[in-house]
């Protein structure tokens, strides 16, 4: 009983020590495109400054401009991303928050989303539990 005692415990200790990684997180940065014109850059310009660091796509049509940039095992949120400096091209250093239009922490929002798919799906089960108690209820 002692050994067992003792085994659980330092089973307990070591994986206490073995730190998870923070899982990577995807942002999506997305900009207009007029503004971008004002201040005379363009979003390769931003997407090659983040590409040496980071696993970036940016994606230019007929709406916004996007760009993803994918952070493997950060810590930070998209207050902290908004905070980097962006060179322009007249020598200037503008925060990435000052330029963009919006930034999103696409996976916070993936938990988010899962997150209300499963409260729907708890709703519909228990509405169909009601429905199906009352039919049950009314039928002679």
């Amino acid at each position: 009983m002692k050994k067992l005692v003792t085994l659980l415990f330092l089973m307990l200790c070591c994986d206490s020590v073995f730190a998870k990684d923070p899982e990577s997180k995807t942002f999506l940065v997305l900009f207009k495109s007029k503004e971008l014109k004002e201040i005379k850059t363009s979003i390769r310009d931003i997407e090659s400054q983040f590409s040496s660091f980071y696993s970036t796509k940016y994606y230019a049509g007929n709406s916004e401009l996007a760009l993803l940039i994918a952070i493997p095992s950060c810590d930070f949120d998209e207050c902290f991303l908004g905070e980097f400096l962006v060179n322009l091209e007249d020598g200037r250093k503008v925060q990435l928050q000052t330029i963009a239009f919006r930034l999103f922490d696409l996976t916070e929002n993936k938990s988010l989303h899962q997150q209300y798919i499963a409260m729907y799906e708890a709703n519909v089960a228990a509405k169909k539990k009601t429905s199906k108690a009352v039919k049950a209820d009314s039928k002679p």
